[in-house]
């Protein structure tokens, strides 16, 4: 039996919309060629810069959404569902900040979800860049996203959110057999700690975490780590990055999933929920 294919795209965008278009495009093709059925961009992967966030934004929500089209086009020509990092989507409610949505669309150019990040990067770091506070530019998102795929039931999560691990155990309260999540870390935070709370989301989930960062120098002050990597539900991991642009690709073993769930059944002796506020 075939087993399914997921791919991490891992990217280093910079403040060109055209330029990073044209690098997802390669890297998708790649997985595509490779056997991807479901690819996964980074955070920010269209425009990295925080400054123009809010103008994209207000374009793909009210205007011709560019960026919108061209997942679609993609999505179509390679026949792979894209979910598609995060792209900033302007609201009614807040016309100075903007939404950290990731959206996903299926091999037809259909839209099948939308997730907007929840917690926000308001922290300082030991970096050039010294402060951050997505606060002022991102407004949070509060829904949990859990969708059927072509790899199961995909979970949607977003860098920051990776820290929180209630938030995963609510996609673990419905199904979840794969979590992505795109993201941008910083190389400080990154190192220190990005593959092990990868690792620890998928053991304590016993579900596949594929982690898909931004790896490099984007401007003086901002250097993401890499790393990006697709870790199975024992805490292997499968494929993993260094720093520049990677396509890792890896099966999704479904029925191993649901032994190891059998063999280890954490979710029937579990004594403590989490609830939602």
């Amino acid at each position: 039996m075939s087993l399914p294919r997921i791919a991490a795209l891992q990217m280093v965008s910079n403040n060109s919309l055209d330029h990073n278009l044209e690098r997802a495009a390669i890297l998708i093709r790649d997985a595509a060629l490779q056997g991807a059925s479901l690819v996964v961009l980074p955070e920010t992967f269209a425009l990295f810069s925080a400054g123009k966030q809010l103008a994209l934004g207000v374009d793909e929500s009210f205007g011709s959404a560019p960026v919108q089209q061209f997942l679609q086009q993609q999505a179509i020509a390679n026949k792979v569902w894209i979910v598609a990092g995060t792209l900033p989507l302007a609201n009614a409610i807040d016309s100075q900040r903007v939404r950290s949505a990731c959206l996903v669309f299926d091999d037809c150019g259909e839209l099948r979800a939308r997730y907007d990040k929840i917690h926000l990067f308001d922290v300082d770091v030991a970096d050039k860049q010294g402060s951050y506070r997505e606060s002022d530019t991102f407004e949070p998102g509060s829904e949990v996203v859990v969708l059927d795929s072509p790899v199961g039931r995909l979970g949607l999560a977003v860098c920051y959110d990776l820290r929180f691990p209630e938030l995963f155990r609510l996609m673990f309260e419905q199904g979840v057999d794969v979590i992505v999540v795109p993201s941008a870390f910083t190389l400080a935070t990154g190192e220190a700690h990005w593959l092990a709370l990868l690792r620890a989301r998928a053991i304590e989930n016993q579900c596949y975490v594929v982690g898909v960062n931004q790896g490099g120098r984007h401007s003086a002050s901002r250097v993401t780590s890499g790393g990006s990597a697709i870790i199975d539900g024992w805490g292997r991991v499968l494929a993993e990055a260094g720093r520049g642009e990677a396509c890792l690709v890896s099966a999704v073993d479904l029925p191993a999933l649901a032994q190891l769930r059998l063999d280890m059944p954490i979710a029937a002796h579990r004594r403590f929920g989490v609830i939602k506020k």
